[in-house]
């Protein structure tokens, strides 16, 4: 970290952890197996005196289970520094063999802040296998290419392995007639669970992961990966156990097996990057999905989101159709069918991760400023045009976490060294980029994805070479594979809950709304729900027809396991009105509002029949309406006739004997004919006036 001259600038010069948490480290990943030997402290580069006096080193080669250094009879408590610039070393006794090191501070001089160096020597490529980072070795893993008869045989020898966590399923055919073929890893593999795994009560999140749609490297990296979890899960690997007791994942090796059959045939040294990568019906799977994005994006230029277009769950527009591929349409059929979390995509060419949105379209703020800019120039020259900025979706940053998470972990996707393969590296060393900067295309499964299920998906580049050789496979399994692993492991962020309403029925279809956050997430089948989100505090609203909203503060911490958020909805008065109408046909109700502040009364119009109301009077049929209204007018002009000549008559001066005056008495009106009074009429009171308000109840709740 860089110096700072902010003293509260809590990355200025140092790392400086939360000083709300109670237990403090500082870990640092190798990437690879290391034998570390020493680690050098400072304090912090400011003009305060924070620096750490001791603490405690940890090893892990799995960063889940750490061992502290022990000098044999207790844990080794090693002296940091006396002052902020000297540096310290700690030689260790030995050389510690593994891949993560922890820090943990005891005792410091004014705030818990260190900077350090950690030496060590990375093991050679031979050695390293023979780490034991796993309970058992990587030797069992079939590094060979597999044709698509290959690959059904290993599948089926993964689930005769492991039958208790492993469950085969079919998507639907190519146009060959060959079987895309699935496999869900869990705990309870044929079943969607709700409420959580055991031991501990937690929803199952779905997480799908591709292999690339016309490629044969991915293809592989899926196949060891599955071969790999069954292993590891029989052998105890508490990592695996964890992941796989608490996601459900779903692995496709090959969505493309036609595809797949054409590249092998013609072989890794002799295929080019266009072999096999079209189905056989001349499509591009990743690119064949409807373009949602236009249809959300212009409902927003109008200002139509969320009441008349919603913000999630896109549906697909009959003009557009489903997808030009029937092998797209079945990918869509399987997408609708599980409530997918996460999910990524492999492919080749490049060597990063690229997150949504795939699609570009200007921002209108950037393009309003990009016209201005372009008649700003026509008057002055030398004018530099504004960055066009893309839209970016609503989970942005999380897409970029989740980016991050698997290009930090693979062991080559951040040497700036190594560049792009068609020049210099577009990612700055980070390993990520947003694909609509990028590469822009249009219906691709991520946005489609995005918009029109509940998944958060992203596209993982991870090679140059998209059919290596066969002995290169050992090679690209162990760039990937804790990468893969971490990235599963994101699916356990965010919150997580069951809706419900007051008898503890799961309600289906409710909307999960989070404040700040323009992306709605919807309930399953069951009433689970999973929303994906960094650490913060979040205020969520769950709706649904015919309850009433909920909303509820959601705190997301920092550590691992997503926070439980339920609800429980009750009834809403609208589902009791509803009701109430139908039993009248549906008409709509007729609200009256008095000028004085008088009572409102409804009345359901029904052209048929008399309706009784609350009040216990009785509504007229229109002709009898319209004969009383009429009557009431003529009533009224007479009075108006009779008042006039009162009016004009000359007052007479006062006598001693009042001379008595005789009034016609004014006709009285009882209170309820000013039920049926037409709008804009008045009865005798001339300040009571009665409007009649028609409220139609098509909309929906979230309408009002």
């Amino acid at each position: 970290f860089q110096a700072s001259d902010d003293e509260e600038d809590m990355h200025g010069g140092a790392w400086c952890p939360n000083p709300e948490d109670n237990i403090h480290w500082f870990e640092m990943d190798a990437r690879r197996a290391t034998e570390f030997t020493g680690i050098i402290t400072q304090g912090r580069d400011s003009r305060n005196d924070d620096f750490v006096t001791s603490y405690y080193v940890q090893f892990s080669n799995d960063s889940r289970e750490w061992k502290t250094i022990h000098d044999g009879y207790s844990d080794w408590l090693f002296f940091g520094n006396s002052d902020k610039d000297t540096p310290v070393l700690n030689q260790l006794a030995e050389p510690i063999l593994a891949r993560y090191i922890r820090v943990i501070p005891q005792s410091w001089n004014g705030s818990c802040c260190m900077r350090l160096e950690v030496l060590g020597c990375p093991l050679p490529g031979d050695a390293y296998q023979r780490l034991q980072n796993e309970v058992t070795p990587v030797q069992y893993l079939d590094f060979r290419h597999h044709n698509y008869s290959d690959m059904v045989t290993m599948m089926k020898s993964v689930s005769e392995e492991c039958p208790n966590i492993t469950s085969m399923y079919s998507l639907g055919r190519s146009s060959n007639g060959l079987d895309i073929l699935a496999m869900v890893i869990s705990g309870n593999p044929t079943e969607h669970e709700i409420g959580g795994m055991k031991p501990i009560l937690c929803l199952c999140p779905q997480f799908s992961e591709h292999a690339n749609f016309h490629r044969k490297l991915w293809r592989e990296m899926v196949l060891l990966l599955l071969q790999y979890l069954c292993k590891e899960y029989n052998d105890g690997n508490p990592r695996v156990r964890r992941l796989v007791e608490g996601i459900r994942i779903h692995l496709v090796p090959s969505l493309n097996p036609d595809g797949q059959e054409k590249a092998l045939t013609v072989g890794s040294e002799l295929s080019g990057w266009t072999t096999g990568h079209w189905t056989e019906d001349g499509h591009d799977i990743f690119q064949n999905f409807p373009d949602l994005n236009s249809v959300l994006w212009d409902a927003e230029d109008k200002g139509m989101v969320p009441k008349l277009t919603p913000n999630h769950h896109v549906k697909i527009p009959r003009t557009i159709g489903p997808t030009s591929s029937g092998l797209g349409f079945a990918i869509i059929l399987w997408m609708e069918s599980h409530p997918f979390v996460l999910g990524a995509n492999f492919q080749g060419g490049e060597r990063f991760v690229a997150y949504p949105y795939d699609n570009h379209r200007l921002t209108k703020t950037a393009g309003a400023s990009t016209r201005e800019g372009k008649r700003e120039r026509t008057q002055s020259r030398g004018y530099a045009e504004p960055e066009d900025e893309p839209r970016a979706t609503a989970d942005a940053s999380f897409f970029r976490w989740l980016a991050i998470s698997y290009a930090s972990t693979h062991l080559s996707m951040t040497y700036t060294s190594h560049g792009s393969c068609h020049g210099d590296d577009i990612t700055g060393g980070i390993g990520i980029v947003n694909r609509a900067k990028w590469q822009p295309i249009t219906g691709s499964m991520n946005d489609f994805s995005y918009l029109h299920t509940n998944c958060l998906e992203l596209s993982v580049f991870l090679g140059c070479d998209k059919f290596p050789h066969q002995s290169e496979l050992v090679i690209e399994w162990e760039k990937n594979r804790e990468a893969m692993l971490t990235f599963m492991e994101q699916v356990q962020r965010g919150i997580r809950g069951v809706v419900k309403d007051n008898e503890g029925n799961p309600i289906a279809n409710a909307t999960v709304s989070v404040e700040g956050v323009n992306h709605d997430v919807s309930t399953a089948v069951t009433g689970d729900y999973w929303r994906l989100l960094n650490p913060g505090e979040y205020r969520v609203t769950v709706r649904a027809e015919g309850f009433a909203p909920l909303t509820k503060l959601c705190v997301v911490g920092y550590e691992a396991g997503a926070t439980t958020c339920s609800f429980n909805l009750a009834k809403s008065n609208w589902d009791r009105i509803k009701q109430i109408m139908a039993l009248h046909g549906n008409k709509p109700i007729r609200l009256l509002s008095h000028g004085n502040g008088g009572t409102r009364r409804n009345t359901v119009s029904n052209s048929n029949r008399h309706v009784a109301h609350p009040d216990g009077v009785t509504a007229m049929s229109p002709e009898l309406r319209r004969e009383q209204k009429k009557k009431l007018r003529l009533d009224r002009l007479r009075r108006l006739r009779q008042q006039r000549p009162m009016r004009s008559t000359t007052t007479l001066p006062p006598t001693t004997t009042p001379v008595p005056t005789t009034t016609e008495a004014e006709p009285t009106t009882a209170w309820y004919d000013s039920w049926f009074i037409g709008e804009g009429q008045t009865s005798a009171p001339e300040s009571f006036t009665d409007s009649i308000l028609d409220y139609k109840y098509e909309y929906k709740i979230d309408d009002y």
